[in-house]
């Protein structure tokens, strides 16, 4: 009999927002899977290992490269799904951890349409994902009536996306933030920032003034038309 490949989410950093299908998947999954090539320095793992019993696992350990090279990304892919499939010939189910949501940037995705296309099974855990963790630190909601919601990855024109209506929420903006924190400091909209979503370092900004162009990858702003109360 063939294993299952289950793609589950572990939220943005607090081990408590894990679902408890999440727990339960993990705990009845002899192999778990990470995207990185040391299990240990994998935030995801970190963040299971709050809430879910790891001992006793089989590891697979996939290092998946940070570049947007399209050849080197294939094979990284390919390499990935392959030594998954292996431990699914061999009947064992594998839950691959991912932050946040399985379906939302992430990973997860490239991995699981190759291994469906090999014939075997997949089935995606739905994690918390990290604008909605952010808009819950912050203490506000992220659309409001009739408001669009964006949401906009690392890399994307921040020029072109501050011209879309209702709120914006740009992903993993560390690299981009001394430009973007500029950007925002001329337009008259309310601006918030959250570091580290969830976890021990976790720092909140309220305006765009106070955001650090230094911040770190896992950082995420939130812009929102207008200013003054929105009762």
């Amino acid at each position: 009999m063939k294993g299952k490949l289950y793609g589950v989410g572990v939220g943005p950093g607090d081990p408590q927002l894990m679902t408890l299908k999440a727990v339960r998947v993990i705990a009845e999954s002899p192999v778990i899977a990470v995207p990185s090539d040391k299990k240990e320095s994998c935030v995801a793992y970190r963040i299971a290992a709050g809430a879910a019993d790891l001992s006793g696992k089989e590891w697979l350990e996939i290092p998946m490269p940070m570049t947007r090279d399209p050849a080197k990304l294939e094979q990284a892919h390919a390499a990935g799904a392959a030594r998954i499939a292996k431990v699914l010939a061999a009947g064992k189910q594998v839950a691959f951890l991912t932050l946040g949501d399985p379906a939302v940037y992430a990973t997860y995705a490239y991995l699981q349409r190759r291994v469906a296309a090999l014939g075997y099974e997949t089935e995606t855990v739905s994690g918390v994902p990290s604008f909605c963790a952010a808009a819950a630190r912050l203490n506000i909601p992220l659309a409001e009536r009739g408001e669009e919601l964006h949401i906009i990855p690392a890399g994307y024109d921040a020029e072109d996306a501050l011209r879309l209506p209702g709120t914006k929420v740009f992903l993993k903006a560390g690299s981009g933030m001394g430009a973007l924190k500029e950007k925002l400091q001329q337009m008259d909209v309310d601006v918030y920032m959250v570091e580290n979503c969830g976890m021990e370092n976790e720092k909140i900004y309220k305006s765009a003034a106070d955001m650090d162009a230094g911040a770190g990858y896992y950082s995420l702003v939130v812009v929102k038309e207008g200013r003054g109360d929105r009762a």
